[in-house]
C-alpha cells in the first residue's frame, strides 16, 4: 500500500464534500426514524388505528426493498447520483402525507411511499462509498454515518415526545420535512462535481475478485426483480393485515404470505443465503434475522413504557436515546477495531449485549416492575447492534467487486428491510392475538429474543475475506 494511500482520509479534500452530504442525509434519516418510533403510541391512538400499529412500521420496510432493488440496478447502470436524488424527494413526499393525514389509512400511505425513498437512500449510499471510498475507508465512514445518529439520538426522542406534548404529533413528520428540503439543495451542490460513475474498463476489484461471476439475479431482467420486490413489498405488508381478519383466516394467510416472500427472494439475494452459506449468503442472512429481533423489540419499546408504566412520551424516548448513543459508540469501536476483533468474535459479543437486554426486558414484563431496567437494557442492546450491523456492511463490499457491489448492497438491505418488516409484522399479530400471562408484550420479546439465537447459526458462518 502506498502512502499516499495509507494517509487518504474521509475528510480529505477529494472526499469532504459526499462525506458532509452523505452524513447530512444519514442525521435526517435518524431523527426522523427515532421521532416516529417515539410517537406512533399517540398517533394511533390519535387516528383510531390501535391494530395497525405495528403496519405502521412493517409497511414503511417492506415498501423500502422496491426502493432498494430499483435504487441498485439503476445505481450499477448510470451510478448513484440519480437514484439518490430520487430516493430524497420520495421520502421528503412520504413525511408530508403522514404528517397532514387525518385517518390511519392515509397515514399508512404517507408511510409506504416514505419508504420507497428510505430504500433506496439506503442502496445509493452504499455504491457511494463503494466508488469514492477505497476499502481500508469504509469502515471509517461507516462509523461516520453511525457518529451521524449522535446528535438525533441525544435530543431526537426526547425532542419528539415533546413536541407531540406541547404542540402535535405531526410536526414529528412535518418538521423533519422541512429540514429534508433544506438539505436536499445542500447535498446536491456538494455531490455535483463528484465523479460517481465507473467505466465498464475499471470494472473490477483490488481484492482479487474482479473475474468472479455475477449472481444470475444480477444479471436476470430489471423487470423481473422489481416485480419480485413489488410481491415481497406487497405481501409483507399484508401479513401486516391479516391482524383485523378473524385468526381462523387471518393465520393461515399470513404463514402463506411469508413462505410467498421466502421463494420470491430467492433471485434477489446471493445463492444459497437462505441456506446460511459461508461468506456472503451468511452476512446478508444475518442481516435480516438481527435486523428483525431489534426492530421488532424497538418498535414496541416507547408502547411499553407509556402503556403499562405511565411514562410521558418525552421521556420513553430516552430509551431510545440510550440505544443509539450505544450503536454510535460501539459502532466507533468497530471502525476502529473491527478487523482485529474479527467477524466471529464481533458476532458473539454482539449476541450476548442483545440477549441480557432481550431477557431483562421479558422480566420487566412478567414482573410488571422496575420500568428503568427497559431503558438502561435498551441501551446495551444499542451497543450491540452497534458492533455488529456495520461489520455486516463492511463485509458486504469486501466480497463484492465494482461490477456487483449494486446488487450485493441491495441484497444486504433487502434482506435488512424484508427481516424487519416480517418480524415487526409477527410481532404485532402476537401481540394482539397471544397474550403470554395478561400481556402481549410478552409474546414480542419472547419472540426477538428466539430470533436472535436464530442469528447465531449464519453469523458465525460469515467469515473474514483478505482485504
Amino acid at each position: 500500500m502506498s502512502t499516499s494511500t495509507r494517509a487518504a482520509t474521509i475528510w480529505d479534500r477529494t472526499r469532504l464534500g459526499i462525506t458532509i452530504g452523505s452524513v447530512i442525509l444519514i442525521f435526517l434519516a435518524a431523527l426522523e426514524a427515532l421521532a416516529v418510533t417515539t410517537v406512533m403510541p399517540v398517533v394511533s391512538a390519535d387516528l383510531h388505528g390501535e391494530a395497525l400499529y405495528a403496519v405502521a412500521f412493517s409497511g414503511t420496510l417492506a415498501t423500502s426493498v422496491i426502493g432498494m432493488v430499483g435504487a441498485g440496478s439503476w445505481s450499477d447502470a448510470a451510478g448513484p447520483r440519480a437514484p439518490l436524488y430520487t430516493s430524497v424527494v420520495l421520502f421528503l413526499a412520504g413525511l408530508v402525507v403522514s404528517g397532514c393525514a387525518l385517518d390511519m389509512y392515509t397515514f399508512l400511505a404517507g408511510r409506504l411511499i416514505q419508504g420507497l425513498g428510505a430504500g433506496g437512500q439506503t442502496v445509493a449510499l452504499y455504491v457511494v462509498v463503494a466508488r469514492v471510498y477505497p476499502p481500508h475507508l469504509h469502515g471509517r465512514i461507516f462509523a461516520a454515518y453511525a457518529a451521524a445518529w449522535v446528535v438525533p439520538s441525544m435530543v431526537g426522542p426526547f425532542l419528539a415526545g415533546l413536541v407531540t406534548q406541547l404542540l402535535h404529533w405531526r410536526w414529528a413528520f412535518l418538521g423533519v420535512a422541512v429540514l429534508t428540503a433544506g438539505a436536499f439543495v445542500l447535498v446536491a451542490q456538494r455531490l455535483r462535481a463528484v465523479p460517481l460513475k465507473v467505466d465498464a474498463a475499471d470494472a473490477g476489484s483490488e481484492s482479487g475478485l474482479a473475474e468472479a461471476p455475477l449472481p444470475a439475479s444480477a444479471t436476470g431482467s430489471f423487470g423481473t426483480r422489481m416485480l419480485l420486490a413489488v410481491v415481497v413489498a406487497v405481501c409483507a405488508v399484508g401479513v401486516g393485515f391479516t391482524v383485523e381478519l378473524p385468526p381462523g383466516f387471518g393465520g393461515p394467510l399470513a404463514a402463506t404470505g411469508i413462505v410467498v416472500i421466502g421463494v420470491a427472494l430467492l433471485p434477489l439475494l446471493p445463492r444459497r443465503t437462505l441456506r446460511a452459506a459461508r461468506g456472503l449468503p451468511s452476512v446478508v442472512l444475518t442481516r435480516g434475522i438481527i435486523a428483525g429481533a431489534f426492530f421488532a423489540a424497538e418498535a414496541y419499546i416507547p408502547k411499553l413504557l407509556m402503556d403499562e408504566h405511565d411514562f410521558s412520551p418525552s421521556i420513553a424516548g430516552l430509551a431510545l436515546t440510550l440505544a443509539a448513543l450505544g450503536w454510535s459508540s460501539a459502532s466507533a469501536v468497530q471502525g476502529r477495531y473491527g478487523d482485529r476483533l474479527g467477524s466471529r468474535r464481533i458476532m458473539l459479543i454482539a449476541f450476548v449485549l442483545l440477549m441480557t437486554a432481550l431477557l431483562a426486558i421479558l422480566a420487566v414484563v412478567l414482573l410488571r416492575s422496575l420500568p428503568w431496567v427497559v431503558v438502561i437494557g435498551w441501551g446495551i442492546a444499542g451497543a450491540g447492534m452497534g458492533l455488529l450491523y456495520p461489520r455486516l456492511t463492511v463485509l458486504t463490499l469486501a466480497y463484492s467487486t465494482t461490477r456487483d457491489e449494486g446488487f450485493n448492497s441491495s441484497a444486504l438491505s433487502i434482506s435488512d428491510a424484508t427481516g424487519s418488516a416480517l418480524a415487526v409484522a409477527v410481532a404485532g399479530l402476537g401481540f394482539i392475538g397471544l397474550p403470554l400471562l395478561g400481556s402481549g408484550f410478552a409474546a414480542v420479546y419472547a419472540f426477538a429474543a428466539a430470533l436472535t439465537v436464530l442469528a447465531l447459526l449464519p453469523g458465525l458462518r460469515m467469515g473474514d475475506p483478505a482485504r
